[in-house]
């Protein structure tokens, strides 16, 4: 009885000491897969993400580019870089701040004949510039590696299924795990969940649009950023075999 009462208690000191930042922002991302042979090919993707009222300044860019080598048509492996720039914010809110990022994924495929499914498995290694104050960029960079594990359900609401000029629903969700020994208090990173609706333009190409809830623990432990978004992704593939 005596155990219970103290992890009630513990429990809610620390709930009362937990600090939510609640933000609304919109996020913008063109995505692209160029094939080149039955083993290899391209991936690209660019980001730009606005804050403050959705639109009312840039929160973050990023762009990524690395080859990917195709074990299967639905089993394939990235190894790329990308480059990232996190806007002012707390910390640093009269400079920019760069990241370095390369980064290794495992990507596969289930389809059904009235699904698919997409899951990706992907490790970060973040090189982020150190901070000196709010105006200026401190000499070298802190290191720490990090773990993606994410899903996409594509379900069909038209007749068409999953074929071009088809609508589908989309369920997605994205769970990041830090580690290395610069982590202290946030082994969790965040959770991205999203709600929407995905457009099948053509065999290529696709349009998904819809409501993105980020839950982020930030360094310190006890504050957590709680993220609204508009979620906008363009998604192409080219494929350049004979």
């Amino acid at each position: 009885m005596r155990i219970t009462v103290l992890l009630l208690f513990c429990s809610l000191h620390l709930a009362a000491q937990k600090t939510v930042t609640t933000e609304e922002q919109t996020w913008f991302g063109v995505f692209s897969q160029i094939r080149f042979s039955q083993r290899w090919g391209l991936w690209t993707d660019a980001h730009l993400r606005l804050k403050d009222d959705f639109v009312g300044d840039l929160s973050q860019s990023i762009v990524r580019a690395g080859p990917t080598f195709y074990i299967t048509d639905d089993v394939r492996l990235t190894a790329a870089y990308a480059w990232v720039n996190t806007f002012p914010a707390d910390g640093h809110e009269n400079i920019s701040r760069p990241e370095h990022r390369p980064w290794q994924q495992v990507q596969w495929f289930t389809r059904w004949p009235k699904a698919r499914l997409m899951q990706t498995m992907r490790l970060e290694e973040r090189f982020r510039r150190k901070l000196l104050n709010d105006n200026a960029l401190g000499e070298g960079y802190s290191y720490n590696p990090r773990v993606r594990y994410g899903f996409a359900l594509f379900l069909p609401l038209t007749k068409k299924g999953l074929n071009p000029g088809s609508l589908q629903f989309l369920l997605n969700n994205e769970i990041m795990v830090n580690f290395g020994k610069n982590i202290v208090y946030n082994h969790f990173d965040q959770n991205r969940f999203f709600v929407g609706l995905a457009y099948q333009i053509n065999p290529h190409a696709q349009l998904q649009g819809g409501y993105l809830n980020v839950y982020q623990q930030l360094p310190s432990g006890d504050h957590f950023n709680k993220i609204h978004a508009v979620r906008l992704f363009y998604f192409h593939n080219f494929d350049l075999r004979k």
